[in-house]
């Protein structure tokens, strides 16, 4: 039988979102959903730190969020807005891997102390595939924006 998917109490917390996907430390890369609409939008943050493991590499001195780092923030966010927008079936778990980015582009460099503000838009959906729009802000300013295709696979 299908019914509704369950309303969604707005913020979701790191815990909320742990237990909707399958990321975990160092790489979950959002720490709250702040804005859901049933599939259509969502709006997520990431708090960056000094602490976050890329910057001892990226770059000793002058840290700098590596733009993959953003781009994969914005394709969890699109994994949040299918999960939440979606009918839960815990006897067929599936998970949705990033296969395609378009258009990506970097305004601004992301150094700790920024707060990314993500906004993914689903686009469109074809067999198993989604296309999501999205973007990163910080201080209300585009830093980043992508185009993003996701495939949902059984997982196991």
């Amino acid at each position: 039988m299908n019914m509704p998917p369950a309303p969604v109490t707005l913020p979701l917390g790191v815990e909320q979102i742990a237990a909707m996907l399958p990321h975990r430390y160092p790489f979950l890369l959002i720490d709250r959903v702040l804005a859901f609409e049933h599939g259509t939008r969502v709006t997520a943050l990431k708090n960056v730190t000094f602490n976050e493991p890329f910057f001892q590499g990226h770059f000793p001195g002058h840290p700098v969020m590596p733009g993959v780092l953003i781009i994969e923030a914005m394709a969890q966010s699109a994994g949040m807005l299918v999960k939440l927008s979606a009918q839960h079936n815990a006897d067929v778990p599936s998970i949705f891997y990033l296969v395609k980015v378009d258009k990506a582009r970097f305004n601004r460099t992301v150094v700790p102390g920024d707060q990314l503000r993500l906004e993914v838009e689903h686009k469109r959906r074809m067999r198993n595939m989604s296309q999501f729009w999205g973007r990163a802000l910080v201080d209300d300013v585009v830093v980043a924006e992508a185009e993003m295709l996701c495939a949902e696979v059984a997982a196991g």
